[in-house]
């Protein structure tokens, strides 16, 4: 029997690591780092899947084949998307299941290249808000900006970055798979939140040039599976209140109505910490007597145990 069911959802300091190349071979030895933790959550028999950002990774991609137009026509923005999603599953795949060979764990991993149904007439459309790809300097991403008609925003005061509409997940579309595969198998789905799609009036299904933020994939993931843990795994420990700041505060364990309440009063950064608790809200609101915990990836552990890590019920 396990001890809980848990969507787990990386963020980018899972897959790269400040100043190192965003080389491929960087990514994997990131890889095989963090997928020690999550081996070691399945040795202690909870059941997993995970969902991985990609917000650097498909603006390299974006970024590389615009940069070869005039060689190979540019991949559109869905597509490149789904690359994303293919090459970090990729990693994870191999990285955990060797992770998981170590431990006598005879557990297959599989990534599924997975669609999520947005809603064509998403507010977020008309307002891009997800940071993608390298940061810049205000100079840079002006430049950028008029040259390639981006918008560009600043990201919680580590620069600029080239934004996209960030619309919010309606429907899995690969989630039957997901579902049957879950009691045999660790499965990476809705990388980067998922290859936004909309459905057309013949049932048929369009990509759309968007990034669905990874946690509100999760959220959602998370809720249609039953499971009993959300975890959003980022740079910090716990979440904080005046973040930063000198009159900064710990947020430990807070209610749905607490999270409401700070979220109204604009203590978190939009693209960066709001997502995770709007997150966590969306899903403990909808599940009672489950919970979600925001952590670091070197505590995930002790926040299982309750022991760090902001947890929201």
């Amino acid at each position: 029997m396990a001890l809980a069911k848990i969507v787990v959802a990386l963020g980018g300091n899972a897959l790269q690591k400040k100043g190192s190349p965003a080389t491929a071979e960087a990514q994997l030895a990131v890889v095989r780092e963090t997928v020690e933790y999550l081996a070691e959550m399945s040795k202690m028999d909870y059941e997993l899947a995970i969902v991985h950002g990609n917000g650097p990774q498909v603006g390299s991609i974006v970024l590389a084949s615009e940069t070869a137009k005039d060689v190979v026509p540019p991949m559109p923005f869905d597509v490149c998307g789904a690359m994303s999603q293919g090459y970090i599953g990729y990693h994870i795949q191999q990285a955990l299941r060797f992770a998981l060979q170590k431990r006598s764990r005879d557990i297959p991993v599989v990534s599924i290249v997975t669609q999520v149904v947005v809603d064509k007439d998403d507010p977020a459309f008309k307002n891009p808000t997800k940071p993608i790809g390298a940061f810049y300097s205000e100079e840079e991403a002006a430049k950028i900006a008029e040259e390639k008609g981006y918008d560009v925003k600043e990201d919680a005061g580590r620069g600029w970055r080239r934004v996209v509409a960030s619309p919010a997940p309606k429907r899995i579309v690969e989630f039957s798979c997901l579902k049957e595969l879950w009691d045999t198998t660790i499965v990476v789905a809705a990388g980067g939140g998922g290859i936004p799609v909309i459905e057309k009036p013949d049932g048929s299904l369009e990509g759309v040039a968007a990034v669905i933020d990874k946690d509100l994939a999760a959220a959602r993931l998370a809720e249609d599976i039953e499971a009993d843990i959300l975890m959003i795994l980022t740079e910090v420990e716990k979440v904080y209140l005046n973040f930063n700041k000198p009159d900064q505060v710990e947020l430990n364990k807070i209610s749905v109505a607490e999270a409401e309440k700070y979220i109204v009063e604009g203590h978190f950064a939009p693209g960066s910490m709001l997502p995770k608790i709007q997150a966590s809200v969306n899903f403990v609101k909808n599940n009672p007597g489950k919970k979600a915990i925001i952590t670091s990836l070197n505590k995930s552990m002790e926040a299982l145990e309750g022991k760090t890590g902001t947890i929201i019920s």
